[in-house]
């Protein structure tokens, strides 16, 4: 059984989420992402972008404070209230929208698209794809699409399938296993906050360059390049493959 967002991601879980995000990507590495992003899709003023599982915000309100026009959507309510609440304080209009990303409810309207931080593969092959059918049905003529995976290549390197996340006196455990027949990263991610423990598991499709193209090009694209995160050239030791087509 394929595990998704949609199933994993109640208010508790959203909640240790959050808790844990600054932890994990610190304000000053999410400045990187977005200007990463900004760089690779040829972003300017005004343009309108969607974030594609949007989850709390901390790519989308960036975007927004450089001057994008920028749309969220997500499974969790919990994840888009906090969105929201940090727009508001930030100072930004973000519009963030409850739903899925397998059916988007726009055609024609954006000029980029992002699918950042391993949110593209939580489900099966065909679902998969459908979410790149439904964000090139999104954008209009012309418009780009950016897909951060995790580079499955590098994950052979990985010496322990324990990572640790610690804020003051808690814990985010995840223990991870690669199906290599399925081509899955299978994570069973343990919090332990205030006292509680909660466990999610997911289960994240890890496609190669090749398959991409092949997706992206069935899908409506034409043209599809790799990076590596920060831009640069995309090699087997890169910790992701970053993914531009365009429509």
């Amino acid at each position: 059984m394929i595990y998704s967002p949609l199933d994993a991601f109640d208010a508790n879980l959203s909640e240790a989420h959050i808790f844990f995000g600054d932890v994990v990507n610190p304000p000053d590495l999410s400045s990187i992402h977005v200007a990463v992003i900004w760089t690779l899709l040829g972003l300017k003023q005004d343009c309108s972008v969607l974030e594609l599982g949007c989850g709390y915000g901390r790519i989308a309100n960036r975007l927004a404070e450089k001057g994008a026009r920028v749309t969220g959507i997500d499974t969790s309510q919990a994840l888009l209230k906090k969105a929201t609440a940090d727009a508001t304080e930030g100072g930004v209009n973000v519009e963030y929208v409850l739903g899925d990303i397998r059916s988007l409810p726009w055609r024609d309207r954006f000029d980029a698209a992002v699918l950042w931080d391993a949110t593209f593969g939580y489900f099966d092959d065909a679902d998969n794809e459908k979410v790149l059918h439904e964000a090139a049905s999104s954008l209009r003529c012309g418009g780009r699409l950016l897909i951060e995976s995790e580079n499955r290549y590098a994950f052979l390197h990985q010496r322990s399938p324990i990572s640790l996340v610690q804020r003051d006196d808690d814990l985010r455990v995840d223990i991870t296993s690669n199906d290599v027949l399925s081509d899955r990263r299978n994570i069973e991610r343990i919090f332990v906050r205030d006292g509680c423990v909660r466990r999610m598991h997911l289960s994240l499709r890890q496609y190669g360059f090749s398959e991409f193209v092949r997706m992206l090009r069935s899908a409506g694209f034409g043209t599809v390049e790799a990076y590596g995160q920060e831009g640069g050239p995309f090699t087997s030791d890169s910790a992701s493959l970053v993914v531009v087509a365009y429509k």
